[in-house]
């Protein structure tokens, strides 16, 4: 005799496939919370995956605080930050700081120069460094491609893989740099009677990183901090445009940057990740709004499981009435429907889930066989920022789906559980 209790084994007799309309509603209700929780499941996973690539990516090229100096006289506006050595010192003795870097930064215009073919021009930023103080800070020297390096001296720089692809560049290859340097001194001499042309710097590329992100790939062009200088006139000695600090935790962020700014005062501003990067928080926000708003799937299916109930309910009537007739109590009636529901709900979940982290685990895959199915680019890079569909599946993430959509499921099988559960014996067999 089995040792299960009587309203399960009840439960897993009615639930016994048969060529009924009400097996055909039960097949329905299990496939639509599978659908359900799968979908959960694959946009979630991709959501998290974003925010940690994104994470990854940012902290890895952009700070977690940025300290510039202003005029509060000039409506706030920024200006170059004079004896920056000093700035560094007092920042760099807040306990909560690992690293400290000079920033200078500026658009150029940049114009290969091919030994065949015609030359092609882009206008990216030029961000001076120094290479020592930015590897306290970002991933640069960790992301240069096989072949070249961080190597900054003289008049070299580093391009973004993006960038170089577009223009065609290899390490060893040369371009010329238009800078503002350059059209000021053009702009003085115009109408003079020595004008002169003014000739653009010439640059070897000497190393090529890959930042992972499309943006920074395609944007920024590093040069030595000097080279920089000189480019946007500055004094090479005592000026730049920023600092970029990176602190033991990001999370941290601004917190810590309350206390930089006190200990500043009022003629610099420290900024956040947070700030500078608001995608990140977008990506969060939308992450969860997704998550209310797609378990409305799932209220659905749930819909499904209270109408094969209600049908099953209405079927076994009879039933129903001589299980009371003999002692059953309304309690037990009750524990078989919901019991009932709650095999439905797990099967339709494990389902789910299965079918979830598949899709989730050849999701790239299933990209490229749509892209050549139609030729069309489902995850651009140039939109998105990432040459594949990211994703992470967070243990937390499954449990809230989980757990919620069979709360929801359960949920939806009390009302016609307990509906059952208070028939009159003698009206019920009265009507069969």
């Amino acid at each position: 005799m089995s040792k299960l209790p009587f309203e399960l084994l009840l439960a897993l007799r009615y639930l016994r496939p048969k060529r009924s309309f009400v097996s055909i509603i039960t097949l329905i209700s299990i496939l639509g919370v599978m659908l359900g929780v799968a979908v959960l499941i694959i946009v979630i996973s991709v959501m998290s995956g974003f925010d940690h690539e994104l994470k990854e990516k940012v902290f890895g090229f952009t700070a977690h605080l940025k300290v510039v100096q202003y005029d509060p006289n000039e409506f706030g506006r920024d200006t170059t930050m004079s004896n920056y050595a000093a700035v560094i010192e007092v920042v760099s003795s807040n306990k909560n700081v690992v690293g400290v870097a000079p920033n200078v930064f500026g658009q150029v215009l940049l114009k290969t120069q091919p030994v065949n073919g015609q030359a092609l021009m882009r206008a990216p930023v030029v961000r001076g460094i120094d290479p020592q103080a930015e590897a306290t800070v970002s991933t640069l020297a960790r992301n240069i491609l096989p072949g070249g390096e961080l190597d900054l001296s003289r008049r070299s720089l580093v391009i973004g893989e993006s960038l170089a692809h577009d223009l065609r560049l290899h390490v060893g290859d040369r371009v010329a740099i238009l800078s503002e340097r350059h059209i000021n001194k053009m702009l003085a001499s115009r109408g003079q009677t020595n004008e002169t042309e003014i000739p653009p710097d010439e640059y070897e590329v000497r190393g090529i990183f890959d930042a992972g992100h499309y943006e920074f790939n395609s944007l920024f062009v590093f040069v030595s901090l000097e080279k920089a200088q000189a480019m946007f006139g500055l004094d090479e000695t005592d000026e730049i445009h920023n600092l970029t600090v990176a602190i033991k935790d990001p999370f941290r962020a601004t917190t810590v940057a309350r206390e930089l700014q006190a200990v500043l005062g009022e003629n610099f501003r420290v900024s956040t990740w947070m700030q500078d990067s608001p995608m990140m928080q977008a990506v969060m926000v939308e992450k969860n709004m997704m998550l209310y708003i797609l378990f409305f799937i799932v209220l659905v299916a749930a819909f499904g499981i209270t109408c094969t109930l209600i049908t099953f309910i209405m079927m076994k009537t009879r039933e129903i009435g001589l299980m009371k007739a003999i002692g059953a109590s309304s309690g037990q009636i009750m524990t078989v429907f919901l019991s009932q529901s709650l095999i439905i709900s797990v099967l339709g979940i494990l389902a789910g889930f299965g079918l979830g982290l598949l899709a989730v685990a050849y999701r790239n895959n299933f990209l490229l066989l749509m892209r050549k199915a139609t030729g069309a680019e489902l995850f651009p890079a140039e939109i998105y920022g990432f040459t594949q569909l990211p994703a992470l599946i967070v243990p937390t993430d499954l449990l809230i789906i989980g757990g919620g959509s069979l709360l929801i499921c359960l949920l939806a099988a009390a009302f016609p559980a307990w509906h059952a559960s208070k028939l009159n014996p003698v009206e019920a067999l009265r009507h069969e």
